[in-house]
């Protein structure tokens, strides 16, 4: 007869007995198959109601450790335990991002600069005027009001004439690229700019495939090294190239094009990831737009232009892709959140996404010019050189050093500053351009750099600030 202690018990007694009950399971004191007293004889003996009893054998008939028969009772299931209790090691290793008292290489937004109460607001009427739309799943391209307002702010911005329905849109770029892979095929030929972003090795490598590197000239990528890649589809960043701030002319532009027209299943993948922030003049048009054969894929994120935070990122497919894209994912639902989605919608059409563009740019030019004015205020002044675009949110700062990168970078650490190199985008070790510091320009404070300024002035000569 099963007896348990109930003077010190806690909580639910029906939960108080199911414990006990699936100890003496796992510990061998019940044997499969041993039949188990009835309700009514446990609860007698034990001074408990039945309906007790009855959760209890339920809770344990659901987790399989018993099982009833009909007319006849309950018994112990049979199955094999293992009964040597291991104790478990929560000593998980998460990588611990480092912290750097001067950090000009992280992407950071000044959250002054974020319209907090607007984005609020919004999101109080989504909640209120879309609530039958937030209970739903977004189909796999996101939610087509969504589509139609960056279908509209793509023709008066960039002069693209999209169709809402050849928008799809994820949760950050690194989703879309692995979308595309599927979409186009893990056997084909991927040709990235080298330098370039080096993430994509890792999201490209994650698809079982192995990028070929196109090599850069003045002009970006070139088409020799393309051709020579036997690429089938060019990943490359013709409007402000990361990290070297090139941007490719409308003539070597249309030698892409035609490169992408002279063998069937070649694509251009074209990354416009920062194109709102250019200061002088008109963006240079999109390949997308001046491409008549359906050979681009235009790609782009709201995480340079609102925050790194908000993960929507959007790719314009080509009618055929985009009809192979609803054939092959239809069964898909879209990675960002309708909530999300619906707010952004709003902050587009009622004209705000376009006032906070024109304000950031204006915000983003005098950063820039304070940046600079504090660079040639500095002691480094005569030995460097300010290479600049006149786009984007980084330049690079040139310095006049026969210290090595690695050296150098390794100097200024230990000085708690953290800045990139050209040379940390190679993906090969040959041609590459030293002494090229990536200068993000996006929320330093211009009293912090300043200060690293002459850091690194003294780290240039070999000799090391004294750390406070």
């Amino acid at each position: 007869m099963l007896t348990y202690n109930y003077e010190t018990v806690e909580g639910p007694v029906y939960e108080y007995i199911y414990k006990c009950i699936k100890e003496d399971i796992l510990s061998g004191n019940l044997k499969p198959n041993e039949k188990l007293p009835s309700k009514r004889t446990f609860a007698r003996n034990n001074g408990i109601s039945t309906i007790t009893i009855q959760n209890a054998y339920d809770q344990l008939i659901a987790e399989g450790y018993i099982y009833a028969v009909e007319r006849r009772g309950y018994f112990v299931s049979d199955f094999h335990v293992v009964r040597e209790k291991k104790s478990v090691s929560y000593d998980i290793k998460i990588p611990k991002k480092k912290e750097y008292q001067y950090d000009f290489a992280y992407n950071r937004m000044n959250t002054d600069n974020f319209p907090f109460s607007i984005w609020a607001r919004l999101g109080r009427e989504v909640l209120s005027e879309n609530k039958e739309g937030l209970m739903q799943i977004a189909p796999g391209a996101g939610l087509l009001e969504l589509r139609e307002a960056i279908a509209m702010h793509l023709q008066s911005f960039r002069g693209m004439a999209v169709d809402p329905n050849q928008i799809v849109i994820g949760a950050g770029t690194e989703y879309l690229y692995g979308l595309l892979v599927q979409l186009l095929g893990r056997d084909k030929i991927y040709g990235i700019e080298n330098p370039g972003y080096k993430k994509l090795l890792k999201i490209y490598g994650q698809y079982e495939v192995k990028p070929k590197f196109i090599s850069l000239d003045e002009w970006g990528v070139e088409l020799d090294s393309l051709r020579k890649s036997k690429a089938q589809i060019a990943h490359i960043s013709p409007n402000h190239h990361f990290p070297t701030g090139i941007m490719t002319p409308v003539s070597r532009r249309y030698e892409l094009l035609s490169w992408a027209n002279e063998i069937e299943g070649r694509y251009i993948l074209e990354d416009d990831y920062d194109s709102e922030f250019r200061y002088n003049g008109k963006p240079l048009p999109t390949l997308f737009s001046i491409d008549g054969c359906e050979k681009v894929i235009y790609m782009n994120t709201f995480s340079k232009s609102l925050t790194p935070t908000i993960r929507v990122s959007y790719m314009v497919l080509p009618v055929h892709l985009a009809n192979k894209f609803y054939e092959k994912f239809s069964f898909r639902s879209c990675t960002v959140s309708n909530f999300e989605q619906y707010i952004l919608t709003k902050f587009i059409r009622e004209g705000y996404f376009e006032k906070h563009i024109n304000r950031m740019r204006l915000y983003y030019v005098r950063q820039r010019k304070q940046v600079i004015k504090c660079i040639y205020d500095s002691s480094i002044r005569d030995s460097c050189e300010i290479i600049e675009s006149s786009a984007g949110l980084h330049f690079i700062l040139k310095l006049q050093t026969k210290v090595s990168d690695e050296e150098m970078k390794q100097r200024l650490e230990e000085e708690g500053i953290h800045i990139d190199t050209i040379s940390d985008y190679y993906m090969t070790k040959n041609k590459i351009k030293e002494h090229m510091f990536i200068l993000d320009y996006s929320n330093i404070q211009i009293e912090k750099l300043a200060e690293a300024c002459e850091i690194m002035y003294n780290c240039m000569d070999g000799k090391n600030t004294p750390s406070d």
